[in-house]
């Protein structure tokens, strides 16, 4: 009894401080890509990139290739730790071997991956913008509009989290039903749902996109961030008409719901329905 009541507790601390480390990286990353971008532009910084450099000269520059080789490197980490993990037979034996700590291994890894990508990503500052808003007046309304939209994007981003189950996602249900002697937490849910999120687990494709592209400057190294991780986003999921069709079905019940009158002493539906 003392060694399960341990061991639970084990289970609930390495879940919670994976909860943590997984915040704080979220809170990195968001400046990583959105608004470490666009302070270049509201403060005026230049430094970003050098449009008197031809094209053809800084193509041959070999900090600026040895940059994008440095960055092209850590999307490849990245993206190697986020497939080989969510691989099948990977998958089978981590969650044999951890059991409810399965998402959780997952979750960590995946963040650890993300934050050397963060801390060594190599701007390169050789080289032409793709473009550049510089000229007055845009140059101070585009990136406060890009901000404001940035913004907009992260926070439906962390709506549609909560929406998709974000204690399920980060591992700490499966530890919470583990405790409890509940199992598994995606067998409860129904059929459909578990076959839609194991064709979506990036529910954030759309959003992600405008914070990738929507910018006042676009360099050659952002180029490259907003390519890639735009291509992966793209391949990662399955979605068909199936799924789309469960898709328009929740959304139709919960319209119901909030389009009919709330009565609760009149209510005589089946709770089972629901």
């Amino acid at each position: 009894m003392a060694s399960g009541t341990v061991r639970r507790w084990a289970l609930v601390a390495v879940s919670l401080l994976n909860f943590a480390f997984v915040f704080i990286s979220g809170a990195d990353f968001i400046r990583f890509i959105s608004f470490r971008a666009i302070y270049h532009n509201i403060t005026g910084d230049t430094t970003l990139c050098q449009d008197s450099i031809p094209w053809s000269v800084a193509l041959r520059n070999s900090s600026v290739l040895g940059s994008l080789a440095v960055d092209l490197g850590l999307l490849a980490l990245f993206i190697t730790q986020h497939s080989v993990l969510a691989w099948a037979p990977v998958k089978m034996a981590l969650q044999s071997g951890l059991g409810a700590l399965n998402r959780t291994a997952y979750c960590f890894s995946t963040v650890v991956a993300l934050q050397i990508l963060m801390r060594y990503w190599q701007p390169v500052t050789d080289a032409p913008c793709l473009w550049s808003v510089r000229h007055a007046p845009w140059s101070v309304w585009f990136p406060l509009l890009c901000f404001s939209l940035h913004f907009l994007c992260w926070a439906i981003i962390c709506s549609i989290l909560m929406i998709f189950d974000y204690p399920e996602l980060l591992g700490l249900k499966q530890v919470y039903y583990e405790c409890l002697g509940l199992g598994d937490p995606l067998s409860h849910k129904s059929p459909g749902a578990q076959r839609l999120l194991s064709h979506l687990r990036h529910p954030v494709c759309l959003e992600l996109g405008v914070v990738l592209w929507l910018l006042p400057a676009l360099s050659l190294d952002r180029l490259l961030l907003a390519g890639t991780l735009s291509s992966y986003l793209a391949l990662a999921h399955s979605l068909d008409k199936q799924d789309l069709a469960y898709l328009c079905v929740q959304l139709n019940s919960k319209l119901q719901v909030f389009a009919e009158p709330h009565h609760g002493s009149t209510n005589t539906s089946d709770p089972k329905e629901k």
